[in-house]
């Protein structure tokens, strides 16, 4: 039974979205990981870049597939979460805290309302 936390945010893409001001963290939702299967590797080689909604900011790899991760909302990619580099199984274990992918300086806060709710990126997933 995946998680879906009532304060994120939800994209189609299995993203999810923690708005700070105007910061937004974001990582694959518990559902994706499942998924996914065993992630072993993230690519992000985007940091420093501005990118639009629904671009690709990098890519995650599990030992079965590789998986485009898409930029939930317009912005500038702060940095890239140190930690899965080094332990990328973070995002199966933890992936609402610990296995966060990015943090990004967001150019259009109207997008975050365009969105999902937990509720609706359920019903999405559980169709």
């Amino acid at each position: 039974m995946s998680n879906f936390p009532e304060a994120l945010k939800y994209t189609k893409d299995h993203e999810w979205v923690k708005l700070d001001g105007d910061i937004a963290t974001v990582g694959i939702t518990d559902y994706a990981q499942h998924e996914l299967g065993d992630i072993v590797y993230v690519e992000v080689d985007t940091v420093g870049e501005s990118l639009n909604h629904s671009d690709v900011f990098g890519t995650v790899e599990a030992v079965k597939t590789v998986s485009n991760l898409f930029m939930p909302m317009s912005g500038e990619i702060l940095e890239l979460n140190p930690e899965i580099d080094a332990e990328p199984e973070q995002v199966n274990k933890d992936p609402y805290n610990k296995g966060w992918m990015i943090k990004i300086k967001i150019s259009n806060a109207g997008e975050y309302n365009d969105l999902l709710s937990a509720a609706d990126y359920q019903k999405l997933v559980e169709g």
